[in-house]
């Protein structure tokens, strides 16, 4: 099995979920899993490997090239495509013209990382062509085939699952010191006011409970990317409040974290289904509104939505059933644990098709949507009929100790350019 992966979270989603949807088979041996980090400006360095903690027997940095030309040669039954829409796409038409006269190649699986709150449609279409594309609920399921049958694409792919993350001891009453964890977010809210108000928020809960222990978790350090820009990092922010001896950032992996959860607080982070499904009591802010933009609208009737007023009233909300239900998380009975059985099943079938598999086929082709199609390809060097654009990079196997000066100073320009000199001129232009 392979997985092509271009974020932390996205490397930790792709790994796990082939895990999960490789066929079991009697007296199988252990599962061989290859990795490949595409690079790009999210490309997680070796600390945010580790604190994934999921690993493979091996990992390569690679460009799309350089993975198509490895996929040209290497054989492989499963391959799970682990990133953003349009790098999906792109790998779609590389990989129809790399396969094209072969009739054994991998069965190719995507889907999301998370809660899929935006670009529904668009993110939906840039994903058609792959063999499975999972959703994490039924009623991403639902509406990832009405998307697919509104536009007159086949919806057959679609194939309902969960998130492969969850999982740990069900909460069985409070710690000491009751912990109460805000799961930030790199994107959301995006604004240097909200965040700032939500820290303010946070550190005020803090005084307000010295008893408590109350942690901020935070997904990256500063100068680390993960699937999001964050351009205003809570690490900065911090430096210039004066928070209480109870109040603490922490990193690491987020089902550590959640083991000594009393209460997990977020805006619409994943983190809120892991919580929900170990029965925390999970809280969905409203204070900056109910709004498509910050994502928390997914949970309307879930019983999560609060404020911090109401929660530093000792309020603590109810998560309804049905609701939890329909996302997959909390299953009574072990439903969760055959909630892959379905992908597993359909994979089986397609290895065992006579005669192999049929050409990669996307909605979207030069005929389809000509306008749109070569702009997402020419990102990943990639020319419309899926072959390398003149001049397209393809990474060096064992890159000289310049070269690899030369991306970490690249890759550290960019980052200072998003974190630090775009925020100014984005003030700037305010004025």
């Amino acid at each position: 099995m392979a997985v092509l992966a271009d974020s932390d979270t996205r490397w930790k989603w792709g790994a796990l979920t082939a895990n999960r949807i490789a066929p079991r088979q009697a007296g199988r041996t252990e599962l061989r899993l290859d990795g490949y980090l595409l690079r790009g400006r999210a490309t997680p360095t070796a600390r945010q490997l580790r604190e994934v903690g999921v690993s493979a027997d091996s990992l390569d940095e690679v460009t799309a090239v350089e993975f198509l030309r490895a996929m040209g040669e290497k054989p492989y039954d499963i391959l799970v495509l682990a990133l953003v829409g349009g790098g999906v796409q792109a790998m779609l038409h590389g990989l129809g013209r790399v396969w094209a006269d072969r009739a054994d190649r991998p069965v190719v699986v995507t889907g999301y990382v998370g809660v899929v709150y935006e670009k529904l449609a668009d993110g939906l279409l840039l994903r058609h062509g792959a063999d499975l594309v999972l959703a994490n609920s039924r009623q991403d399921a639902e509406r990832f085939r009405a998307v697919y049958e509104g536009v007159g694409a086949d919806a057959g792919a679609v194939t309902e699952v969960a998130l492969p993350f969850l999982g740990g001891a069900a909460y069985t009453g409070e710690h000491d010191p009751y912990t109460v964890v805000f799961a930030a977010q790199p994107s959301v809210p995006d604004s240097r006011r909200d965040r700032t108000y939500l820290l303010e928020r946070l550190i005020r809960h803090a005084r307000k409970h010295p008893e408590r222990e109350v942690l901020l978790k935070l997904r990256s350090k500063p100068g680390e990317h993960t699937t999001h820009i964050e351009e205003l990092p809570y690490q900065k922010l911090v430096q210039r409040a004066d928070p209480p001896p109870n109040f603490r950032l922490v990193y690491g992996h987020m089902g550590e974290v959640l083991d000594r959860t009393d209460l997990l607080v977020t805006v619409s982070s994943t983190a809120a289904l892991e919580s929900l499904h170990r029965r925390i009591p999970t809280v969905v802010l409203t204070d900056l509104g109910v709004r498509e933009a910050l994502g928390n609208h997914h949970f309307v009737g879930s019983g999560c939505l609060a404020s911090w007023d109401q929660l530093d009233a000792g309020h603590r909300p109810v998560p309804d059933a049905e609701w939890v239900a329909r996302q997959g998380v909390a299953a009574e009975g072990g439903a969760y644990e055959s909630a892959f059985d379905a992908a597993r099943e359909r994979i089986a079938k397609l290895l065992d098709r006579p005669g192999g598999l049929p050409p990669l086929t996307p909605y979207y082709t030069p005929v389809t949507a000509p306008g749109y199609l070569p702009g997402i390809l020419a990102r990943h060097h990639l020319a419309p009929d899926g072959h390398p654009l003149p001049g397209a990079p393809a990474a060096d196997k064992d890159p000289g100790p310049v070269r690899q000066i030369v991306r970490r100073a690249a890759r550290g320009a960019y980052r200072h350019g998003v974190q630090r000199v775009a925020p100014v001129i984005r003030r700037m232009g305010e004025l």
